[in-house]
């Protein structure tokens, strides 16, 4: 079985050095200022403590223990800032002396949303992606949070494992996250759930349908296969998620070189994005009758691997011609989405690390969204720049007159053309959904590139927090 974990760093006792972690602004450190006793305001004015965000100052007895600590935050109280003040507890004192400690944030003159925030935000600093390293108890040493009162714990701790989830997912090197350990993390999330899972799998894919998750898949020996799940009541609306699930992308025969193949262990991503969604709505019960499709595969080479130029049958009837066999991500995303309209859902979403195109016109940390319904996407990119939410995406066009860019003279469309990449792809996906089902198309990185405080350099939640704020907004709490 897979070893995927439900990461949640909180403790909810208090060790036998317990500190209270007062949080200001640089607005409101004055006033915080003058209720010091001089000495402490001896100590903030000779660290230069001014209440920004990312400082600290521990406040200590006359014999010099430490009584308490005053952390700076940004006046919005951002999800970083939490993470921030956990990394310079963390330099601050020595592994022995935090084994012995924890710490409870103050929640007076913080409204329950600030204080949920800077609770999030720490817990995604104290992950650590340590599976294949030699154990050493360091997680004894790391600060340690005491829950406050006043927040949904149960909220705080589905954010943290299911951005965690994630991470897990996509950091799992290919030799340790193929079609079937895929399939198995999957069930592990199901079975925490009570859900049943259903597998479609090697030949099955060609005796029900979906030609092109099999053509793609057939050249490993990992086989591929349709992973589906469903939860929720049956009479609620509607929302299928669908993510792509390719556990590794040589390029195909269309090869990549060396160094954009280094990372394409994240090429699952958008399974992984589908699977940490699917834990925060099962898990804070939003009112809706939820799918999950993951189309399964390895992109690889050997003899009977697909070609540039083959024309391709796929689930909804048009013949492909396949441009890139690079272009993969969406060949097996189009059976998938076929099959999910087939369920008539109210609302279809998938998520994918689909183009570079889109990396190229965004970065990294912002994904593109697409949409046929424009208020949709106008919406979710103005709600996910907020601060509660903390989780930017960007709307590109679904702009029809590149469309052309997708004919092919031999087959009903190419799977490659243009040099929009990410709205040509975008529009490639579009031919496989139902024109009355509303849909959201989510081209996404899914990794880290740097490492920042809440961050840590590797896989990452990209666009999803945003999707979940929208539809905890559109089908309530």
């Amino acid at each position: 079985m897979t070893k995927i974990k439900f990461f949640n760093p909180f403790i909810n006792r208090k060790r036998k050095h317990h500190l209270i972690i007062s949080i200001t602004t640089k607005d409101k450190f004055k006033s915080l200022y003058k209720g010091l006793k001089k000495s402490d305001k001896k100590l903030c004015y000779e660290s230069g403590f001014e209440g920004k965000t990312g400082q600290i100052i521990i406040i200590r007895n006359k014999d010099g223990k430490a009584q308490s600590v005053i952390a700076g935050a940004d006046k919005d109280f951002l999800y970083e800032d939490g993470a921030k003040i956990f990394n310079e507890l963390k330099t601050n004192f020595s592994k022995k002396t935090l084994g012995k400690l924890s710490f409870e944030i103050e929640a007076k003159e913080l409204n329950p949303e600030q204080l949920e925030r800077l609770h999030i935000g720490w817990g995604w600093a104290a992950y650590k992606f340590d599976l294949y390293k030699k154990k050493d108890n360091d997680d004894k040493k790391s600060p340690a949070l005491t829950t406050s009162k006043e927040v949904d714990k149960k909220r705080i701790s589905t954010f943290v494992e299911s951005v965690c989830l994630i991470r897990d997912l996509v950091n799992i090197p290919a030799n340790d996250m193929g079609p079937e350990e895929l399939e198995n993390a999957t069930k592990i999330l199901t079975e925490k759930h009570d859900v049943e899972l259903k597998v479609i799998k090697d030949k099955a894919l060609l005796t029900k349908n979906f030609p092109m998750i099999f053509d793609v898949g057939n050249a490993s020996d990992r086989r591929p296969r349709l992973i589906d799940f469903h939860w929720g009541n049956p009479k609620h609306p509607k929302v299928t998620l669908v993510g792509k699930g390719v556990c590794f992308d040589t390029g195909g025969l269309d090869i990549k070189p060396s160094q954009f193949m280094i990372t394409m262990k994240k090429d699952m991503g958008g399974a992984a994005h589908v699977l940490g969604l699917s834990h925060m709505i099962m898990s804070l019960n939003l009112p809706i009758r939820l799918r999950v499709l993951i189309p399964a595969i390895e992109n690889s080479v050997s003899g009977n691997a697909y070609r540039p130029s083959d024309i391709l049958k796929s689930r909804k009837g048009l013949s492909v011609e396949v441009g890139n066999t690079d272009a993969e991500g969406r060949l097996v995303l189009a059976d998938a989405l076929t099959y999910a309209c087939e369920d008539n859902p109210e609302l279809l979403i998938d998520f994918a690390t689909l183009t570079g195109a889109a990396r190229i016109a965004l970065g990294h940390d912002l994904p593109a969204l697409f949409s046929n319904n424009d208020k949709t996407a106008h919406k979710i990119q103005t709600m996910s720049a907020k601060a509660n939410i903390d989780d930017a995406v960007w709307n590109l066009p679904l702009w029809q007159p590149y469309r052309k860019e997708l004919d092919s003279p031999i087959a009903d469309i190419s799977s490659t053309g243009g040099k929009a990449g990410a709205t040509t792809a975008a529009l490639f996906l579009q031919e496989f959904i139902d024109n009355n089902i509303e849909w959201i198309h989510m081209d996404i990185f899914a990794w880290e590139q740097n490492g920042k405080a809440s961050r840590p350099k590797g896989g990452a939640d990209t666009g999803m927090r945003a999707i979940f704020a929208f539809l905890e907004d559109r089908y309530g709490k």
